[in-house]
């Protein structure tokens, strides 16, 4: 099965620039922990729920600093050209729920690992990935 099949392809981004209370909100509105960041039309990064606490509340910055200061710069990307098998296989790889899908370095959509899992034929790849991202951290000491 190919990816384009499975993705979610009406994407919303940000840019670069967008200030962190704006993608905030952008995510509450459209109820997603993922909001990619584009720039002429190309995927530049990846701002998460967590980037915006861990790296912006926490670190304390302004509500207007812009998302870039917070983003996953140079993602990991997934192909138009892949299968939704290889997608799950690349994502358990590298440990991510959320694989943004590119072709030409611009953004066509977005798989996620709950995306996989409601398709039958993909079902047990996004199983064993879910189980391979969801190893326990150990605690600092």
């Amino acid at each position: 099965m190919k990816i384009k099949e499975v993705m979610t392809t009406d994407v919303e981004t940000c840019h670069p620039d967008t200030p962190l209370y704006e993608v905030a909100s952008k995510m509450k509105e459209l109820d997603v922990g993922v909001i990619p960041i584009c720039q002429n039309d190309e995927l530049v990064g990846l701002a998460t729920d967590r980037d915006l606490i861990i790296k912006g509340m926490a670190d304390q910055l302004p509500i207007d600093a812009p998302v870039s200061q917070v983003m996953t710069g140079d993602p990991v990307r997934g192909s138009i050209h892949m299968s939704a098998e290889e997608a799950a296989d690349l994502m358990a790889d590298v440990q991510i729920r959320r694989l943004p899908i590119v072709d030409d370095g611009k953004l066509f959509g977005i798989v996620s690992l709950g995306d996989l899992a409601v398709n039958e034929q993909v079902n047990d790849d996004a199983g064993q990935a879910l189980e391979d991202i969801s190893v326990p951290s150990e605690p600092n000491n």
